[in-house]
């Protein structure tokens, strides 16, 4: 599963957009300083989500839309379209297949 497949399935699971979950997270102060396990058990209490999706925002909270080139076109399941994560839904996602 790609990283922007995370995306979209927390965006499933949640009935938000990781650009949403985004703004939840800043207005509950965390941010690039803050450690993983606050953001995942404020995830699965809130949202229900597991481990593995909560990465994929913890990611997002604390480092950004982009990730490292070596995600990128790679060929394998894991494989991104783009160094940057489209955080405005699914169906607006110009790259989505």
């Amino acid at each position: 599963m790609s990283f922007q497949a995370y995306l979209d399935t927390v965006e499933a699971k949640t009935g938000l957009t990781p650009r949403q979950l985004l703004t939840q997270a800043t207005d509950r102060g965390f941010g690039p300083d803050t450690k993983a396990t606050p953001i995942i058990e404020w995830l699965k209490e809130e949202y229900g989500l597991g481990r593995g999706h909560a990465m994929a925002m913890v990611h997002v909270i604390t480092k950004g839309a982009q990730i490292s080139e070596k995600h990128v076109a790679s060929g394998g399941s894991h494989a991104d379209a783009s160094n940057t994560l489209w955080l405005d839904g699914k169906a607006t996602n110009p790259d989505a297949t």
